[in-house]
């Protein structure tokens, strides 16, 4: 079949069917499409977006209000810096903290949000120790000395003794790419049968860490790794509890602490059954913690990772200055008996983290959350079964919408929907309140909308042809390239005036009037009408605003009605392909005896007003301000300097690593300082 008698005979298909075949056709297409996004065989990343929103919605609307008590923060607050010192702290300093935190205040146990990795010279031992081994190695009294110093000065150990008296967890980090370097020693690893590790196959797999100074990891009472998996939006949900390194499995700083404070308990994972033909491992479902008190089973997904259960924005644990401690100004029985984790909130420390219920978090509250949840034995899980409720979910919907809708009339759908809207919500809300259980949201709730969405379309077909009519209505001001982008959601755009920052690009035909005193009329309007019909092509394809045509002169601009936050490089773009555009179009005006044309533009971004603007006989969408005018003096250099583009300076500084040439400092009429301008090369 040629390829015109299958479009004659895909036209007289779809003449043929009824608009409720199409709509039919249309509400099972988006559900198998809604479908495979659940499924993972197609990722649409405005559900992805949309479930991470709704996700983040239940969170704080269940995140627990009490604070816990169980868990307390020492803070390396901004105080803490001010009175003890800049950070890093030495070990003396860290050792004399620690010390308070168990003999003065009776803490249980201690999690540091730290590494330790390097050795602390800042007392001069290893100075001295050089000078007892070098110039004054003869002098008895200065290596006596020395020797006696030795327990006062050696900062690792008097921390290290610290660490033995006491149940501290120190922090490592895990990493791979290029980081992937190792440094420092390890705490063991957890004890999983080694049949369990092969099996989970979907752990992260980090070849690299920066770890502790052996003398301080062989004496600390465990060692976990710090660091939470990052969504795509730059947001933290979850918290990795496994990860792979060396064949080994180590578990994360809460997990540790978690097992420590159970009595240490055996560990065991649990996976799903294995498919029929599956090739790769089962995932990895659960970590049991068993002991004689009984056992904690921990739903975690394929990776090893667990959804954090956020407490409220602000004040969900005790915050306590590290320098309170160490000057003894806290309440006896502020750390009695509890959990402590050491770790900062201020800001210049570098450990804010952005997270469902607040935008800057300290990372060491992100752990204390996590380490909440295990002691609790409540965290919020996402089964792998969930996928299926929801492919299933979806079809019983779209059954019953496809069927229901067409007999309804527009208030009775849109009623029927917002009840189901409703139901899913109350459901979905249920689901978490009582287990923890978190079902997907967006696909379902898309479904609906789009459903009745459909419905309302094809109900109101008269009603899109008046609103095709405003389109065409609204196209008078602004480009009608841009128009039917906005009509997708008129809501958005407002056609007032207003202050935004723009790029505005002047071209002009060099010499015009000379060619149009040698040119017959007709002839000149056919040459200009080409002229500007490539030129303008060339405008539309980069996205451009065309503003208006002044005799041979183009005005066109970037970044509105459509925000676009790349206009300056769109215009510089369009600005090179202008002229790249030339040799063609002057090929044609050679065929037909009319002279080539030169042109000259200028280029220049600011804040400037843009809106619907004119007198009641005649408004057009257009731009005006300082930064205009000298976009159109720009242009008027641009022979002078016989350059085919030139740019202002705040143009060239949103280029970026745009390759430009500086051509001159000049004074531009009206302005009082100079001016740089550059030529935009090639990128």
């Amino acid at each position: 079949m040629s390829r015109s008698s299958f479009a004659d005979w895909a036209a007289k298909i779809g003449r043929g069917l009824s608009v409720a075949s199409w709509r039919g056709l249309l509400g099972l297409l988006l559900l198998g499409v809604l479908s495979a996004h659940s499924l993972r065989f197609i990722e649409l990343d405005v559900l992805n977006r949309l479930d991470a929103a709704l996700y983040d919605a239940r969170v704080r609307w269940f995140a627990q209000a009490p604070i816990d008590e169980r868990i307390v923060v020492v803070d390396v607050d901004e105080r803490s810096l001010a009175e003890l010192g800049r950070w890093p702290w030495n070990r003396a300093r860290l050792a004399e903290l620690i010390e308070r935190i168990f003999t003065d205040y009776g803490a249980l146990l201690l999690g540091l949000d730290l590494i330790l990795a390097e050795a602390d010279e800042s007392s001069g031992l290893p100075v001295l120790e050089a000078l007892t081994r070098g110039p004054l190695r003869q002098n008895a009294a200065f290596c006596a000395a020395v020797e006696g110093l030795r327990p006062t000065l050696d900062y690792d150990g008097r921390l290290a003794d610290v660490l033995r008296r006491h149940p501290v967890v120190l922090g490592f980090h895990l990493s791979t790419g290029a980081a992937a370097t190792r440094s420092g020693a390890l705490p063991p690893a957890l004890p999983i049968d080694a049949g369990e590790r092969a099996q989970a196959t979907g752990l992260t797999d980090w070849p690299g860490h920066a770890a502790n100074l052996p003398l301080l990891q062989q004496v600390a009472a465990g060692g976990g790794f710090l660091g939470a998996p990052v969504d795509p939006d730059g947001v933290v949900r979850r918290g990795w509890l496994l990860a792979r390194h060396a064949d080994q499995i180590h578990g994360a700083l809460p997990l540790i602490m978690a097992r420590l404070l159970l009595g240490d308990p055996a560990l065991r994972l649990h996976f799903a059954d294995p498919l029929p033909g599956q090739t790769t491992g089962p995932p990895l479902t659960a970590i049991e913690l068993h002991s004689t008190r009984g056992s904690r089973l921990i739903a975690v997904d394929r990776q090893g990772a667990v959804l954090l259960p956020f407490r409220r924005a602000a004040g969900g644990f005790h915050y306590h200055s590290a320098a309170d401690v160490v000057a003894g100004r806290l309440p006896g029985d502020a750390l009695r008996g509890r959990i402590v984790l050491l770790g900062s909130s201020a800001p210049g420390l570098l450990d804010q983290r952005v997270t469902p219920v607040n935008e800057l978090l300290p990372g060491v509250e992100v752990h204390a959350n996590l380490l909440a949840g295990l002691l609790a034995g409540a965290l919020p899980h996402a089964p792998a079964w969930t996928t299926l409720l929801e492919v299933a979910v979806l079809s019983l919907l779209a059954l019953l919408l496809l069927r229901l809708l067409p007999r309804l009339s527009p208030q009775a759908a849109v009623g029927l929907t917002v009840m189901l809207v409703v139901l899913l919500a109350v459901l979905i809300l249920l689901a978490w309140g009582a287990v923890g259980l978190v079902l997907p949201a967006a696909a379902s709730l898309c479904l609906l909308l789009l459903l009745l969405a459909l419905q309302l379309f094809f109900g109101f077909f008269v009603e899109s042809r008046a609103r095709r009519r405003l389109t065409a209505l609204f196209g008078q001001y602004v480009p009608p390239e841009l128009v039917d982008e906005m009509s997708r959601d008129p809501e958005r755009y407002d056609m007032r005036g207003r202050s935004a920052e723009l790029t505005v690009l002047f071209a002009d035909i060099r010499g015009f009037t000379t060619i149009a005193e040698q040119m017959p009329a007709d002839e000149l309007a056919t040459m200009m009408n080409d002229y500007l019909s490539a030129m303008t092509d060339v405008i539309r394809a980069h996205r451009g605003t065309l503003d208006k045509y002044v005799g041979d002169a183009i005005v066109a601009f970037w970044g509105a009605p459509v925000a676009d936050p790349l206009h300056a490089r769109h215009a510089v773009a369009a600005g090179l392909a202008m002229q790249a555009a030339l040799p063609a179009l002057n090929r044609l005006l050679a065929v037909r005896g009319w002279p080539p044309l030169r042109i000259g533009i200028g280029i220049n971004s600011g804040v400037m007003v843009v809106g619907d603007m004119g007198s009641r006989h005649r408004r057009a969408y257009t731009v005006l301000g300082d930064a205009v005018n000298l976009a159109a003096r720009l242009q008027g250099l641009s022979a002078h300097y016989e350059a085919g583009v030139i740019v202002g300076e705040a143009t060239r500084q949103q280029l970026g690593d745009w390759p430009c040439r500086e051509l001159d400092r000049v004074a531009v009429r009206g302005r009082a300082a100079r001016v740089t301008i550059h030529e935009p090369l090639a990128e």
